[in-house]
């Protein structure tokens, strides 16, 4: 199972195949919760500061996750535009305002530089949005992605896009990852994906700054504050330290998104568990299905 395994959660691609990018929305069912931890120190972001505890919107319509770096994020305008036509969006005097958070990866060196997902292309991944299994591989935000760059750049292997999804006791944890990452990749029980050694010790004169970035969104039908939301995404953020090494590096954005979208109880800290496995077999199905 996967992302969409969590009830009212569709997801939607656009894929360039020859341009080598892509985008990937996560539309959110009403109400949610939705938080962020941001660990990378090369984010492209928009809207995250508005997921902090304390904000006064605490609810998203759509999440975006886009190829083509920080030009990437014209893709989200795209998004807004359609969820406005729906009517959705944050009761405003004049109207709705889409709440639509993005985070984008630096793909132009895999294919074209001059392609990049836009307005066009980010409204058309919305529009193709369903509740079916995700597929993982180099499609949509993960079109482009590759990982082990710390070795050089031409020395990289494909990275890609994945999702899963762990349920126990009948609360239900999903996760999509886009996984471009400095490091080499290894399952959660430490076997390597990518070739890397479990201390890989990469020379910072083989990294090329801003190549990199792994995203996640994890989400849960339980119904959790938007505090506790924050230490689920601090724990999805653990499963990329031992999925991905080395991770969180000067060079990556790492980003992972956490949403509540469901009315279930349970405890934050058999939650914030779940959403470490699911993540860590996201990253996994990332590179296995590419």
């Amino acid at each position: 199972m996967t992302l969409t395994a969590v009830r009212g959660i569709r997801v939607g691609h656009w894929t360039d195949e020859a341009g080598r990018t892509g985008c990937t929305v996560v539309v959110l069912p009403v109400p949610n919760r939705v938080a962020v931890e941001v660990r990378g120190a090369a984010p492209g972001t928009r809207e995250t500061a508005l997921l902090a505890p304390g904000m006064r919107v605490e609810q998203a319509d759509a999440i975006v996750l886009t190829g083509g770096s920080a030009f990437g994020l014209a893709a989200a305008d795209g998004v807004v535009e359609a969820l406005e036509a729906e009517g959705r969006g944050h009761p405003t005097p004049v109207g709705p305002v889409p709440i639509v958070p993005t985070a984008v990866i630096f793909d132009l060196a895999e294919g074209d530089a001059r392609v990049r997902p836009g307005p066009a292309e980010g409204a058309a991944a919305f529009r193709s949005a369903d509740t079916s299994p995700v597929e993982s591989g180099r499609l949509g935000a993960g079109t482009g992605a590759t990982v082990g760059q710390w070795r050089g750049f031409d020395a990289a292997s494909p990275g890609g896009l994945g999702s899963a999804s762990v349920t126990w006791e009948g609360v239900v944890v999903g996760a999509l990852a886009v996984v471009n990452a400095v490091g080499d990749v290894f399952t959660l029980e430490g076997e390597s994906l990518t070739g890397g050694e479990a201390v890989p010790g990469p020379s910072p004169l083989a990294v090329r700054p801003l190549q990199n970035t792994t995203l996640v969104v994890v989400a849960t039908d339980a119904d959790l504050r938007r505090e506790e939301l924050v230490r689920v995404a601090v724990r999805a953020q653990d499963a990329l330290a031992v999925c991905l090494r080395p991770a969180h590096t000067r060079y990556d954005g790492d980003i992972a998104f956490a949403v509540s979208c469901g009315s279930g109880s349970a405890d934050v800290d058999s939650v914030a568990e779940l959403a470490f496995e699911a993540v860590g077999r996201a990253i996994e199905a990332a590179v296995r299905r590419t």
